[in-house]
């Protein structure tokens, strides 16, 4: 009884409350709508600050309203968040680096004692050292403070005698491309399928391979790189359009994807950012759905899933004239995915039910690889003079020179 007084008490006091302000909440149902307004509105409030832009309060509730109507006429849902994606990857970034060049630009201006270096970065000596000039291979501790444009302080390392800096260059920097190198020229490999980011690689491995063939006499091969011939192919970019895949940026398409992961990586792609609305012309250079469909559609695909179209020139056409929608497009890369994947997809399912199998292959494949590595060593330690078990000249010549001693 006590218990539902303490309710009734409070409610009393909520309605009390509530008609109070200007008589518009009636009763529970209002007040709570009241309060999803007012989270809301802090929500909107708080954008203005986080994305430094004035939001006009009656475009969100008429966007609200049209939303409880089921109202697409302005803005279908997948158009606002094709629209929010594109925001944040493409114009977000250049709003901010036009405003970090304001600011820099005014820095330098209003601070005399500002110097700037050929790269753009600008510095204040605060106070100039006493000490020795480092030199190239000297280690070098940086105190410093980091903050954004508005003062707001990001990282603080600006106490003098702070050393958690350690760290110098990692050694495996500088040994990584000859490890790759060693990678192909233990094989005595003579052509490498890679994408065109990776010439640098290659080029690095001839060099590596030419020298110790001058110096010491042939033993090693030249590679060459195998390049697609679909040019889309040579450097296949990011889901979001960024230039290379990551798997820390999540903008991947792997080979052990479902089809479910495959609609939804592709439904999310990157396209053209002004292409609003299904009457709009829409462009597709840079649009990440026509460069995949550039590298996996093939003329059998249109009959088979789009039949509309003849062709993807025809596609294009279409999407750059306007009244093509983007899901109409990717539903299409969907189905050219899912069918290049499928056969994958069946031969990975066949092996995760024979590990065992799995494992003899690979046992087999690393015992073969071993032997021919082994056979390139001792060619190159054959070259080098430095197979001293084998070589028997040096054994016998050794011998001699120790037996004349006597």
């Amino acid at each position: 009884m006590k218990k539902l007084l303490i309710l009734s008490g409070a409610a009393a006091l909520v309605f009390s409350s509530c008609g109070t302000k200007g008589g518009n909440l009636k009763d529970v149902t209002d007040t709570l709508a009241y309060t999803m307004g007012m989270e809301l509105g802090e929500y909107v409030k708080n954008m203005d600050s986080v994305m430094e832009m004035k939001f006009d309060l009656a475009t969100v509730v008429a966007a609200m309203k049209d939303v409880a109507k089921g109202d697409t006429s302005v803005m279908t849902r997948q158009q606002a968040m094709d629209f929010i994606q594109e925001y944040y990857m493409v114009r977000k970034p250049r709003i901010d680096s036009a405003a970090n060049a304001d600011f820099l630009a005014q820095v330098e201006k209003d601070n005399k004692n500002v110097k700037k270096t050929e790269s753009g970065l600008l510095y204040e000596i605060v106070r100039e050292g006493e000490g020795a000039k480092p030199d190239s291979a000297d280690n070098v501790f940086v105190a410093y403070k980091l903050s954004d444009r508005k003062g707001n302080v990001i990282e603080d390392r600006a106490a003098e005698g702070d050393t958690t800096q350690r760290q110098g260059i990692p050694v495996g920097f500088f040994t990584y491309p000859i490890s790759q190198a060693a990678d192909i020229t233990a094989f005595k490999a003579t052509t490498v399928p890679a994408g065109e980011d990776q010439e640098p690689m290659i080029e690095q491995t001839r060099e590596i391979v030419h020298k110790f063939n001058t110096v010491y006499g042939p033993a090693l091969v030249e590679p060459e790189i195998l390049l697609p011939e679909n040019a889309v192919c040579m450097r296949l970019p990011g889901t979001d359009g960024k230039a290379k895949m990551s798997k820390s940026l999540c903008n991947c398409i792997y080979l052990s994807d479902s089809a479910d992961e495959i609609k939804k990586k592709a439904m999310g792609m990157y396209t053209d950012p002004d292409h609003l609305r299904v009457e709009d012309p829409g462009k597709v250079e840079g649009n990440m759905v026509f460069t995949y469909l550039d590298a996996f559609s093939r003329p059998e695909h249109f009959p088979k899933y789009l039949p509309d179209y003849p062709s993807l020139e025809e596609l294009k056409a279409h999407y750059r004239r306007g009244g093509l929608g983007d899901v109409k497009v990717k539903k299409f890369l969907i189905a050219v995915l899912n069918e290049m994947l499928e056969p994958f997809r069946e031969r990975r399912k066949y092996y995760e039910g024979r590990i065992g199998e799995v494992y003899e292959i690979l046992r087999a494949g690393s015992e073969a690889a071993r032997e021919v590595a082994a056979a390139t060593l001792a060619d190159v330690k054959r070259a080098m003079k430095i197979d001293y078990f084998d070589d028997k000249e040096l054994i016998a010549s050794q011998a001699e020179h120790f037996a004349h001693k006597e």
